[in-house]
């Protein structure tokens, strides 16, 4: 009888911004293999009509899925998980573990009674963070903003070019700004690309605010579901286990040499294509 194969994870989001949850699984589960699928053929997500961003990210998926096999998939994306998590959910049989703003963390903090929540335009709108704030945090204003430029800032920074401070200063402007924005005392970020410039937010910001970060809670969450998982047995001579963990992209990202270098640290190779009409076919 082979041996039981070791769990394996795909990591989902639209473009660079689920590194940083690959780098706190990376931190909690040693060992455990995480693909990378990118949707970079149609960043920015928030540019895009909701109903046909559900039927894409369910589609592709869907193919990685049944390309890749894992035994858990990370939606490692707010957009993603605050519009398609459900429709995934009841599509596929596999676990998934998703990433949504911090606001409950971000009531259990605050002293204020204000919190802020930094993301892109389309989730700040969307009715599921209001919810969100109406079960977590009742007794909470809710200041949001949804800061457009920082995911393309975001993604720049990952490559590793300097970002201006004062281009940072310029979002967050939106935030603390706005009528009652000077009692925020602590700040979520609903943007998983925000990660690569948490120091610079953090620096950005009026003293003594608290910035929060999901990212581990997102890997400890995936750590929780891997464990509860009766785990099978796959082809120990070559099967899906034996694969190298790839990132996976839906188009070639821009600077792609540059992307290379940012993530040869997190055990990839260069990035590889996905082609959604190839997803089934082996290696």
């Amino acid at each position: 009888m082979p041996p039981a194969a070791a769990p394996r994870i795909l990591a989902f989001d639209s473009g660079i911004g689920g590194f940083g949850i690959v780098r706190a699984l990376r931190t909690r589960l040693p060992g455990v293999p995480v693909d990378y699928l990118a949707d970079t053929a149609v960043y920015p997500y928030g540019e895009q009509p909701d109903q046909a961003l559900v039927r894409r990210i369910v589609a592709l998926v869907g193919r990685a899925i049944a390309h890749m096999s894992p035994d858990v998939v990370v939606i490692a994306c707010n957009t993603a998980s605050t519009l398609a998590l459900g429709a995934l959910r009841a599509q596929y049989a596999t676990p998934f573990v998703g990433c949504v703003p911090p606001i409950k963390w971000a009531g259990e903090l605050s002293r204020t009674r204000t919190i802020g929540l930094l993301a892109t335009r389309a989730t700040v709108g969307r009715p599921y963070v209001s919810e969100l704030q109406r079960r977590y945090a009742p007794d909470c204003t809710l200041l949001a903003h949804g800061a457009r430029g920082l995911a393309d800032l975001a993604e720049r920074a990952f490559r590793g070019h300097a970002i201006p401070q004062e281009a940072i200063r310029r979002e967050l402007d939106g935030l603390f700004g706005q009528p009652g924005g000077g009692a925020i005392d602590v700040v979520g970020i609903g943007c998983t690309h925000y990660t690569f410039l948490m120091e610079q937010l953090r620096a950005a910001s009026p003293r003594g605010t608290t910035w929060l970060d999901p990212a581990d809670a997102v890997a400890r969450q995936a750590a929780a579901v891997l464990e509860g998982l009766p785990h099978g047995t796959r082809d120990a001579a070559g099967g899906i286990q034996a694969r190298p963990e790839t990132a996976y992209f839906t188009a070639m990202p821009e600077e792609c040499a540059r992307l290379t270098a940012a993530i040869a640290p997190l055990g990839y190779a260069p990035p590889a294509l996905f082609a959604m009409q190839a997803a089934h076919s082996a290696e």
